[in-house]
């Protein structure tokens, strides 16, 4: 298997969502988006077959799982690993395509946050400030920092790994942010066009701000 910006999705996507089973041979991918779930079967591949299932909270997600020898091994060959949530590190990507590897790790475990607030609200109460953050969340810091120091050269900017401390039974927390400008740097960077694969709930929030600020994001 050679790299290719779906198959470099997929990655992403698989790092966050994505299980590979102790027999070596067996990939599961669960979402609550049936779009993620169909998104990443067509670009690893395979057919567009899977099922509902409800969690633990009561509510309704979808799974993909089968076979296959060949896409496992090349997924375990680029640093995904079985039990991922903890033991994810770096991903060995080529910087060709970091970025679709990065769009994936963004509709999977990330956020597009957009919000207007008033930060000083009793001094000025009638300025408001619009927020755009990029974040990504895993319980691996060290996958964060991997993360954090590829994104270094692209953004110009280091951003901020905000880190829960664990509370058994539940482990340690993290979440990798950047700022206004640095987030549509980024968005720019992994949205190129409207024909890579995407969320598109989240690249519509995006999507959304850019058009009200202009064709570059109101930098």
């Amino acid at each position: 298997m050679t790299w290719t910006d779906r198959l470099a999705y997929s990655v992403g996507l698989a790092a966050t969502d994505g299980n590979l089973s102790g027999d070596q041979r067996h990939l599961t991918f669960d979402s609550n988006d049936a779009e993620l779930v169909e998104l990443f079967l067509q670009c690893v591949g395979r057919p567009i077959r899977y099922g509902p299932r409800k969690t633990r909270t009561g509510g309704v997600a979808f799974r993909a799982a089968f076979s296959d020898v060949e896409l496992y091994r090349w997924f375990v060959s680029v640093g995904l690993t079985p039990a991922k949530s903890l033991t994810l590190g770096g991903i060995d990507v080529p910087d060709e395509f970091f970025l679709p590897v990065v769009r994936g790790l963004l509709d999977g475990d990330g956020s597009v946050v957009n919000f207007v607030h008033a930060p000083t609200k009793r001094r000025y109460p009638n300025y408001r400030y619009e927020r755009l953050t990029a974040q990504f969340n895993s319980a691996s810091r060290a996958h964060l920092e991997w993360l954090r120091d590829r994104l270094e050269s692209h953004l110009g900017t280091r951003g901020y790994v905000e880190v829960t401390p664990p509370k058994p039974p539940r482990h340690e927390f993290n979440v990798l942010r950047y700022g206004k400008y640095a987030s549509i740097a980024l968005f720019k960077l992994v949205y190129p066009n409207e024909t890579v694969p995407r969320l598109i709930r989240k690249w519509e929030i995006w999507e959304r701000y850019r058009s009200r600020n202009g064709a570059d994001g109101g930098t």
